[in-house]
């Protein structure tokens, strides 16, 4: 692949162009009237009268539609707009996630106190009193023995800030090199000695900066973007406590892909929604704000003891929120290193032991995260005993009495994939009209079962592709991404590639991350740690300690980036102008 600042027939400046204000208005209006429903007009009526909190708001219930075909139009005309940035609202996002997550917090509070006192607990009676101790069971023999080895040999930096670095210092190197942030739980774990016999060279570093450690109180508590309603809170962890909550989070996901759930896959849960959607068989499930609602007396209920101890030595139990301290009443939060796989592992017991007790089908229970596929006659059990738990079953997500499931960003109606459109950023750039346009079209791809494109959709796809100028109109296979306005072949008509090399060339944009050259040591440490990953070290022949010498040989030969020695990628990205070869082309189908 070739790179050049200018793009084809000479255009300059691809990166300052601006789209035209109006443009925006009229794709949505064009998106909207190519589904020609009733519920598209009520979209744009409020759109175009500023009615944006009502929309934002807006609410779908399938069982409201007579057919799929109208469900499916209805779907995506209401989600269309539920990430848009551009509307107007009245009240703050980040004070609305903030007040939620207080909420979840008092939630939390009130499942601690219920079970320091379970039998006392009016719940806790028959078929309750079964199920959470074979839910503990279930817990104890998928952990299995805790490996102190496997505990120390997997851990790994998270991309994002901790509480000593911001995001734009996150890279591995930065963090090996100047990261010391700990809380006294885990340092009084990991001792001195323990860290200088398990990472000697680091633990050398670190000694010599003699600033090492830097004790922290807790996480803090931050938001980002979520959607058009809301924001997401998420909590900052200290880096050393993220390095080993990422561990921990390894260690119960390999465990759980030993019966069937690989957290770093969504397809199945996308299987099974298609499967549902068809025969109603099973249900998707989804919780709100399921992290957050993770008491720590359920969490010290359902695991066993060392497993317990180690997560809730290395977890923040303290934090800032809103400039003051605060003793959580959640075990973790989103942020922490190990949250996703420790719902993942709650809710799959749950749901499992649920199915198990009603004698239904096991092989139809299936987690990622909080997203739940539950056989549908288990459904009304599974949420009996998420309540009992402090979970809250989202009802406006969570479908079982109709023909529509949605898990894991799959959505169908009757088996039909009715995945919807979202036009999350504002229309500002060529990127963002590559985007738009290329999902507009993928939809009408969808919507013929890849046979051919939804001729309803070809207004507003040909609207944004003259939208923009003539030279930036680039015509490219839907395996180069959102790069240029992907078409079947004969809509490109591309140069054939010379030089005996099979395939075509073609122009497209591409995002290169911003790189740096350091020379500092968290660079050696680094690498030094990705050398003694044992799949890195089966294929290049590491032996299992290499020396500082030896992985400095052994980086010599590997660095194949492109960037140079000592380079790392930055958070910040630059859009350029690139010339690939492609050996293949997908066909979308023609317009009908």
């Amino acid at each position: 692949m070739s790179s050049k600042k200018y793009g084809p027939n000479g255009l300059k400046g691809f990166r300052n162009y601006r789209v035209k204000p109006v443009t925006q208005s009229q794709a949505i209006l064009k998106y909207l009237s190519s589904l020609n429903c009733p519920r598209a007009l009520t979209i744009w009526l409020m759109f175009t009268n500023n009615e944006h909190e009502q929309l934002a708001r807006l609410e779908f219930n399938p069982s409201d539609y007579l057919s799929s075909s109208e469900v499916g139009d209805a779907y995506l005309a209401t989600k269309f707009l539920s990430k848009f940035k551009g509307l107007s609202l009245d009240y703050d996002l980040d004070q609305v996630a903030m007040n939620k997550f207080s909420e979840f917090e008092i939630l939390c509070k009130q499942t601690n106190s219920r079970f320091r006192n379970l039998s006392l607990d009016r719940q806790f009676t028959g078929r309750v009193v079964w199920l959470h101790n074979a839910i503990i069971r279930k817990i104890d023999r998928l952990l299995g023995e805790f490996s102190p080895e496997e505990f120390f040999s997997m851990p790994d930096w998270g991309p994002g800030a901790s509480t000593t670095l911001r995001r734009r210092d996150a890279c591995s190197a930065s963090k090996f090199q100047n990261e010391i942030g700990i809380t006294r739980d885990l340092y009084s774990l990991i001792s001195a000695r323990v860290f200088e016999e398990t990472y000697p060279h680091w633990h050398s570093h670190l000694a010599a900066r003699g600033d090492y450690p830097c004790f922290e109180v807790g996480n803090r508590v931050v938001t980002v973007p979520k959607d058009a309603t809301t924001n997401r809170v998420i909590a900052i962890e200290p880096g050393i406590n993220l390095w080993f909550q990422k561990s921990l989070g390894e260690m119960i996901g390999r465990r759980l892909r030993r019966v069937g759930i690989d957290l770093r896959d969504q397809t199945k849960n996308q299987r099974f929604a298609k499967k549902g959607s068809k025969d109603s068989s099973v249900a998707t499930v989804d919780l709100s704000s399921a992290s957050d609602s993770i008491a720590y007396s359920v969490v010290e209920a359902l695991l066993p003891p060392r497993w317990f101890t180690l997560l809730d030595t290395c977890r923040s139990q303290y934090g800032s929120l809103n400039g003051r301290v605060a003793k959580w009443e959640k075990f973790s939060s989103m942020g922490n290193g190990f949250t996703f796989q420790l719902e993942s592992l709650i809710f799959y017991a749950i749901t499992y032991c649920c199915a198990e007790f009603l004698r239904s089908d096991t092989n139809c229970v299936s987690v990622y995260g909080d997203d739940i596929i539950v056989p549908t006659d288990t459904f009304s059990l599974l949420s009996e005993i998420l309540a009992f738990y402090g979970f809250r079953v989202n009802e406006k997500k969570s479908h079982f009495n109709s023909s529509f499931r949605e898990s894991c960003g799959a959505h169908y109606i009757s088996g039909f994939d009715i995945k919807p459109v979202y036009l999350k950023d504002e229309l500002s750039t060529v990127g963002s009209v590559y985007r738009l346009a290329n999902s507009v079209r993928r939809l009408a791809s969808r919507q013929m079962n890849h046979l051919a494109c939804d001729s309803r959709f070809r207004p507003v796809f040909d609207y944004l592709v003259a939208s923009v100028p003539m030279a930036l109109r680039l015509r490219i296979p839907e395996q180069l991404g959102d790069g240029g306005f992907i078409c079947n072949f004969d809509e490109a008509t591309p140069i054939r590639a010379r030089h005996g090399i099979e395939g075509y060339r073609v122009w497209h944009l591409t995002d290169r991350s911003k790189t740096t050259t350091v020379e500092y040591t968290g660079y050696l440490l680094a690498s030094y740690w990705l050398l003694s990953k044992r799949d890195l070290r089966e294929k290049l022949r590491i032996p299992k300690d290499p020396s500082i010498e030896e992985t400095l040989r052994l980086l010599h030969f590997s660095d194949h980036r492109g960037e140079g020695r000592n380079s790392v990628p930055l958070h910040d990205t630059v859009v350029q102008l690139s010339n690939s070869i492609v050996s293949g082309w997908s066909d979308l189908g023609p317009w009908i």
